[in-house]
């Protein structure tokens, strides 16, 4: 069953490559849609695809790449909204 998350990541995830290693993970567990820095100094995101692999997206944005550091994440379901695979938005 194809789901969306929104996830909105709070802490020093902007400066430290957290936007690539986010399309990389993505990309690996075959989800679509986007992520982007936001003027608020946190990272937004959005992915879509297969249950499993979006909850394990998620799991991952908790933790971040490993340079940086993430104080907290919000998550919202969405309707899907048909992404044709995932990028960084500039």
């Amino acid at each position: 069953m194809k789901r969306h998350f929104q996830i909105h990541v709070h802490g020093r995830v902007q400066g430290v490559g957290f936007r690539y290693a986010a399309m990389k993970k993505a990309r690996s567990l075959h989800l679509k849609g986007w992520v982007e820095n936001r003027p608020d100094g946190t990272v937004g995101t959005a992915v879509e695809g297969d249950e499993k692999n979006c909850l394990e997206f998620i799991r991952w944005c908790r933790k971040g790449p490993g340079y940086g550091w993430v104080e907290r994440i919000e998550v919202e379901e969405a309707e899907p909204s048909g992404y044709s695979d995932f990028r960084i938005r500039h």
